[in-house]
């Protein structure tokens, strides 16, 4: 499933926060292409995170590649690639995919928090993110790469904020559809599908790179409890109420206007 817009919420203000943060992963991508295959994969080990640098204080310099052995260091302390590697993507699935979400959820969450609160708890959701796939992956030697677990923390913000807000969505299960799926179940199914395979990635025949199920699991729980204490702070409900619905009479922009008005409540 693909989600393609949230066309019920109208934002107030431009999300410039939002689309930085696209930019910025679009430029990084660009220059991976420009590096080549093996280039990419020196780029990948000097500014992904790799768990074990964190953890055991061991700083890589090497790595054996098909063209020979190649310098890895990182040119900066390990501790930033908890930083640098929320902008690199392995592919265009993973960029793509990532960007989509990115583009669908976070301008409705950064109209909410406003920017910079939204540039901050985007960090925070990263940084939650790494620390617990670095707490189930401590010996890894495989570079995490990805914004997904940022990502993942708006995911959580949205579904409090915005749980009955409808999702274009793009289904592909032997037949290709749209539909309109709310928030909540949309996103619920999401994190159940990364928790799922967070629990499967522990057991003996879990595979040492693919899905970084628990950066998934830590960002979204992390926008989950931001979310309620923002909530809590403005002493609001932390699920909108469902008031009256508009006229079916109104026109197609006051419906529009009458849910994100009832999804800000």
């Amino acid at each position: 499933m693909l989600p393609l817009s949230d066309s019920d919420l109208i934002t107030r203000r431009r999300p410039v926060i939002n689309l930085t943060l696209i930019a910025l992963c679009a430029a990084v991508f660009i220059y991976e292409l420009i590096l080549g295959s093996e280039g990419r994969i020196v780029f990948f080990y000097r500014f992904g995170l790799i768990p074990a640098e964190l953890t055991q204080g061991i700083s890589y310099s090497s790595l054996m590649t098909p063209g020979g052995v190649v310098d890895i260091r990182t040119p900066l302390p390990d501790w930033v690639t908890m930083f640098t590697s929320v902008f690199i993507h392995a592919d265009w699935l993973h960029f793509v995919s990532n960007m989509l979400f990115l583009w669908v959820f976070g301008d409705n969450v950064e109209d909410r928090f406003g920017h910079f609160r939204y540039l901050f708890f985007y960090i925070a959701a990263g940084l939650a993110a790494s620390w617990l796939q670095i707490a189930v992956n401590i010996d890894s030697q495989i570079p995490t790469i990805g914004a997904s677990g940022a990502i993942a923390g708006v995911l959580g913000a949205y579904l409090l904020l915005f749980p009955r807000s409808r999702i274009r969505t793009l289904i592909m299960f032997f037949f290709i559809t749209i539909v309109r799926i709310p928030a909540v179940y949309l996103l619920g199914f999401w994190f159940l599908l990364q928790f799922v395979g967070g629990v499967g990635s522990l057991g003996p025949s879990a595979q040492t790179g693919g899905v970084a199920y628990w950066a998934h699991v830590g960002g979204f729980v992390l926008g989950l409890m931001v979310v309620i204490i923002y909530k809590l702070a403005r002493r609001e409900s932390l699920w909108p109420r469902s008031p009256r619905p508009p006229s079916l009479l109104a026109g197609p922009r006051a419906i529009r206007v009458a849910i994100a008005a009832r999804e800000r409540q």
